[in-house]
């Protein structure tokens, strides 16, 4: 890549980030994140934002809340930064991210949005009772291992690869009894950890099948905006070039895995050597350092403040990668 060219690249977080409190201390700041705060009450006809700063965990877990509360949350920074002149050149989301990003390349309103997620997080809960499947991170073993144990665990339930996130990291999901014989092989294989994730379902994987199908057709009802910023896309680490076929990577996205390192390097390709991370924690910016180490990556977390992403981004562009 032009190393002379710099181009930034904001990037949204998916379910598994949320946690009780966020965005409090932005809306106290900021009267642009309390306005996004405001409008996804009012399209979701309830107090969404009191979930988000004040819980309980219970609650806001569940995935009819997280999902909307996560891109709340990732839309009120959006706003913020946008409204101090950080503007990225390519955008993507992982998972229900991918709704934030939407929102910020233009394709969608916060308030479709938000109804959109709401309603992907139903259909996924009623897809699969909550708590029959789940999610598992595997840290330090092959892409092939983590392959070869899901097929070797599909004896005792179904288990499959559902996020290819870094070089050192993939995401399995599927029923209780597969997910844990899945686990069980990766560690005798040798997985440096294995992570229960904090989802109630098993997401992206083929049990989702039916959420996708009745995602697909409440998108048909939607009018989508041509995109003004890049937005690369999980399902195949494509830039769409048409609403329709956002429409179809957004259908299919919940039933199959998301290509995040190939996402990371899709951005990279196309100029992106500075990721920001817009919501919740730092978890795509550690990915992001996994997956290319050159990168020059800031997540606002609560360890890091607006005026301290001004300052990163201004001496990335000016300095160098």
């Amino acid at each position: 890549m032009d190393m002379n060219n710099k181009k930034v690249a904001f990037v949204f977080p998916g379910q598994g980030c949320q946690k009780v409190g966020m965005g409090k201390n932005l809306i106290d700041k900021y009267e642009e994140a309390g306005r996004v705060f405001e409008e996804a009450d009012e399209a979701l006809g309830f107090p969404l934002s009191k979930a988000c700063f004040y819980g309980p965990d219970k609650e806001l877990t569940l995935t009819r809340n997280a999902q909307p509360g996560i891109v709340t949350t990732s839309i009120a920074f959006f706003s913020v930064i946008k409204s101090l002149g950080i503007t990225p050149d390519i955008v993507s989301g992982h998972s229900v991210g991918e709704y934030s990003a939407l929102v910020a390349s233009g394709v969608l309103s916060l308030g479709e949005a938000v109804r959109l997620v709401s309603i992907r997080g139903r259909l996924m809960e009623k897809a699969y009772p909550p708590g029959a499947g789940g999610m598992s991170a595997i840290l330090g073993l092959g892409k092939n291992e983590v392959v070869a144990s899901c097929k070797e665990a599909q004896s005792a339930g179904w288990v499959e690869p559902a996020n290819y996130n870094s070089p050192n990291q993939v995401v399995i999901s599927g029923d209780i009894a597969g997910l844990k014989k899945a686990e069980e092989l990766c560690r005798i294989k040798g997985a440096r950890r294995v992570i229960r994730l904090k989802v109630s379902g098993p997401f992206h994987s083929k049990l989702m099948d039916p959420a996708g199908l009745a995602l697909e057709y409440e998108l048909k009802t939607i009018g989508f905006n041509k995109p003004y910023i890049p937005q690369v896309m999980n399902a195949d680490a494509e830039i769409p070039q048409s609403q329709e076929v956002i429409k179809e990577t957004l259908a299919r996205q919940i039933s199959r895995p998301i290509l995040w390192e190939k996402c990371v390097r899709k951005m990279w390709e196309y100029g992106a050597c500075i990721f920001v991370q817009v919501g919740p924690g730092k978890v795509l910016t550690n990915l992001i350092n996994e997956i290319e180490p050159r990168a020059k990556t800031f997540a606002l977390d609560s360890n890091n403040s607006i005026d301290d992403l001004l300052s990163f981004v201004r001496g990335a562009l000016q300095n160098g990668v």
